[in-house]
């Protein structure tokens, strides 16, 4: 471990000091070039100005004194993820429990500080971009560099912070509520079980969407409009940095711990969650790190991405400065009405399930979240028409306000029925799932492995065709007089559509948070060894006044975890098709800026022009190879995990691993997932630099191919993933056949689509909008820098950057691949 440790200092090292060359080479050559010449102040993310919010007027008041307002709002929301925080904290919980569940937090924090200097380090390489385009090449107009300089360096930091702070945010009250949930399970009743893991999800939702909103308030509010645009641009860059690599690293982690942890059922006959099994205490950081870290950073990067895409539109695309104040204090209006929808479904969704589950003993765990999914989205789409009529009645002809609240709604619409075409293929009452199912008790793994991939190749066409759809009905409202206000309107009906995909911002994050604390619950119960300590019955009957009930608990915390398990898979589609739809507006803005406003070059944005259908190519080259570049470092972490667990396990004479063995598997966790994420995010750097240095057409096919490759290529993956998940969960809960070879099958299945599921699936979002985001800056850059030097100093950048890239694909598998040699 020391040993690669340092290597990696050695290697980043090398990297900062070839950063540090590359800017300064990039310095001297264009340092001169801009000595005689006036910054371009045409346009690009430098020239972004907003408009003065207080010139127009809502409801009796100005713009800038509506969104102040908004603030409370926020504020409101962050009391409210707090209140559920403290009420977690002082559930009832065994010690035994708490013991286990403060044990996972602290591996968890180890992780997380870890990977927070990781961040850093990538931090750099923005960095140096940042400053050579905002320092150098474009300077804000009319004001020092330094002075803006070090401001949009500091929101890039504010960004990734703010990403890293929910993701805090989210382990914590994710390790508070697994120890209860476990203990709440003793009792034999359903509703706790389902209560508390809701509860943490919302906790966290409320929390995520509060912050990044207020974040963005402030920035739209307080920041001097000349300043606000690039802030914006290097606020979202900074959270979508930060959301991809907890992203990334983190599915890789969680999935060589699951995989370590899971094999040893087949390989030693032992049950789930043994205690003696060294892996499960990193299977359970794993899941936190995968499924609470991961989806809170890329939540959080979600939201705010989506809305700087959209204000980047908005002050690109519209010419008159009243309709951009109309529709930024609309959008920003609605962002804060989903915090009131998500709220009020809620405590109404909660009041419904108490009287209708509070005292049964036995309940579907599916139907109270399916019902909070769709009690949201009528809300919300309500609200989006009432708020729009109120905002904006006299926009346009007089009735735009209604046709833009189609629009989202039709996003809105998709965030409730998304989830349902995703339970069709992995929820543990689907059909296909059941397949898999059928095909391993008779095929064994290889015919259950093959009917998962029907499930994720079915789902794909028809999650496709849906989003297809409702991004038609957008196209179509966006047709009836929306073109006179704006350029383009098709292409903001499609930015609406991924904002309206995030009205149920809360919920959405609350149902994907409920899956690794229903996990945890029953890694918990079995660590905690509380069926083991003497006179337990009578101690909690004195201490909790209840009587224990075992069994019962651990049929329902494993009835539970398959429930978290669809709720889990229906919100990746939801935040897949927020990138790939929301990729649309920001790849427009690139081509604002290419094409003047779309008065020149236009006819490159053609089949008939070599370069772009060139990059229509590439960019699945690219999604192909991140998704084997991120399963070769579970694979390898997996195989060295599962060596040192079969080496060093013990099952007989000792109750639990111990505690250094189980140190030593997180270690190895830790160790791949940083390896696997830098290879991966050095090459995806690169390749951005080097595809926009190239020719700026070619990447506009580039940015275009990997969102529509790596939109199906992630929801293959993760349902595909999910139905294997929940077919094992079956063979478990329903046929009890634990320890038959029906059990191996389906174990292997899931073993296949870990990675699947919750690193390759996953981690696209975050790749997919942090690349088309940095590419806004290292397209203008080249763009620049050829306007000022020539092409030929572009060129040889390009083939020095793609080199350094093909490198780091060429290391993402020959440096990470299992050499049997290695001890």
């Amino acid at each position: 471990m020391f040993t690669w440790l340092a290597g990696l200092r050695s290697l980043r090292s090398r990297f900062a000091m070839a950063g540090v060359a590359c800017a300064a080479f990039l310095l001297s050559n264009v340092s001169v070039a801009m000595a005689q010449a006036a910054p371009d102040t045409a346009g690009g993310e430098a020239g972004l100005k907003l408009p003065d919010l207080s010139q127009v007027s809502f409801l009796g008041m100005d713009g800038h004194k509506l969104l102040t307002m908004g603030i409370l709002f926020c504020i409101f929301g962050l009391i409210f993820g707090l209140v559920i925080f403290n009420r977690l904290k002082n559930l009832p919980v065994h010690r035994s429990m708490r013991e286990v569940s403060e044990l996972i937090y602290e591996t968890c924090k180890t992780y997380l500080i870890t990977q927070g200097k990781f961040l850093l380090f990538l931090w750099l390489f923005i960095a140096v971009i940042i400053v050579l385009y905002f320092g150098v090449l474009s300077p804000v107009p009319d004001k020092p560099v330094s002075t803006t300089l070090p401001i949009i360096l500091l929101f890039s930091l504010i960004g990734i912070a703010g990403s890293y702070g929910v993701a805090w945010f989210g382990i914590r009250v994710n390790t508070f509520a697994n120890s209860r949930t476990a203990f709440a399970g003793l009792r034999g009743k359903p509703y706790p079980i389902y209560q508390i893991p809701l509860e943490a999800g919302m906790s966290i939702g409320m929390m995520l969407i509060s912050v990044e909103l207020l974040m963005m308030l402030f920035i739209l509010l307080f920041i001097p409009g000349d300043y606000a645009g690039p802030c914006f641009i290097g606020f979202a860059i900074g959270e979508s940095l930060g959301a991809a690599a907890l992203r990334i690293a983190g599915g890789i982690f969680t999935k060589i711990a699951d995989i370590g942890s899971d094999l040893m059922k087949i390989v030693f006959k032992i049950k789930e969650d043994d205690a003696r099994n060294p892996g499960v205490i990193a299977d359970c950081t794993g899941d936190n790190a995968g499924d609470s870290v991961g989806p809170s950073a890329d939540g959080f990067e979600t939201y705010g991405v989506t809305g700087v895409a959209l204000i980047t539109f908005i002050l690109l695309g519209v010419k008159d400065p009243t309709v951009q104040v109309q529709l930024l204090v609309w959008i920003f209006v609605m962002r804060i009405a989903m915090l009131v929808a998500s709220a009020a479904a809620y405590f109404i969704n909660g009041a419904v399930a108490k009287a209708r589950y509070g005292n049964v003993d036995k309940m579907n765990f599916e139907a109270p979240l399916t019902s909070l999914v769709w009690l949201t989205s009528f809300i919300s789409i309500a609200m989006t028409y009432a708020i729009s009529y109120l905002i904006i009645p006299a926009l346009g002809d007089g009735t735009q306000w209604w046709k833009l609240a189609s629009i989202i709604s039709c996003g809105t619409l998709a965030g409730a029925v998304i989830p349902e075409l995703v339970k069709s293929f992995t929820s543990t009452e689907s059909r296909h799932v059941k397949e898999v199912v059928t095909s391993a008790e008779e095929g064994g793994a290889s015919l259950g492995i093959l009917s998962g991939f029907v499930a994720g190749n079915f789902s794909a066409y028809y999650l496709g065709l849906a989003m297809v759809f409702l991004m038609s009905v957008s196209y179509l409202f966006a047709r009836e007089g929306l073109g006179s206000l704006m350029i383009a309107a098709p292409v903001f009906a499609f930015g609406l559509v991924a904002f309206g995909f995030l009205g149920m911002g809360p919920v959405t994050i609350a149902v994907d948070s409920y899956g690794p604390v229903t996990d945890n619950a029953q890694s918990v119960y079995e660590l905690s060894l509380i069926e083991q300590i003497p006179n337990i019955r009578q101690e909690l009957k004195k201490d909790f006044n209840f009587d224990a009930n075992f069994e019962r608990a651990k049929d329902l915390l494993e009835e539970n975890d398959g429930a978290g398990n669809t709720f889990k898979a229906t919100a990746k589609p939801v935040l897949i098709g927020t990138a790939v739809v929301g990729a649309t507006t920001m790849i427009f803005s690139i081509i604002m800026a290419l094409t003047n406003g779309l008065t020149v070059n236009v006819e490159k944005l053609s089949l008939l022009h070599a370069p772009f259908v060139l990059g229509l190519i590439t960019g699945g080259a690219m999604i192909y190879w991140f998704t084997g570049a991120s399963t070769q470092a579970v694979t390898t972490g997996a195989y060295r995990a599962v060596e040192f667990i079969k080496a060093n396990i013990k099952l007989e004479g000792v109750e639990k691993a111990s505690v250094e063995d189980s140190k030593k598997v997180v270690e190895i966790c830790t160790k791949y997932a940083q390896k696997g994420m830098l290879n991966i995010f050095i090459a995806v750097f690169f390749a951005t630099l080097a595809f926009s240095f190239l020719e700026p057409f070619f990447f506009i096919g580039y940015l275009i191919s990997i969102a529509i490759f790596g939109l199906y290529q992630a929801i293959f993956m993760a349902n595909a993933g999910g139905a294997w998940d929940n077919a094992k969960k079956i063979v478990e809960v329903e046929m009890k056949q634990k320890g038959t070879p029906l059990h191996d099958a389906t174990v292997i299945g899931d073993t296949v689509g870990d990675p699947f599921k919750d690193t390759s699936s996953v981690a696209l979002n975050p790749v997919i909008k942090f690349t088309t985001l940095f590419g806004l800056l290292a397209v203008e850059l080249a763009v620049k820098l050829t306007a000022q030097t020539g092409g030929t100093l572009t060129h040889l950048l390009a083939l020095a950057f793609f080199a350094v890239s093909f490198v780091f694909v060429y290391r993402s598998f020959y440096s990470m691949r299992i050499r049997q040699s290695q001890t």
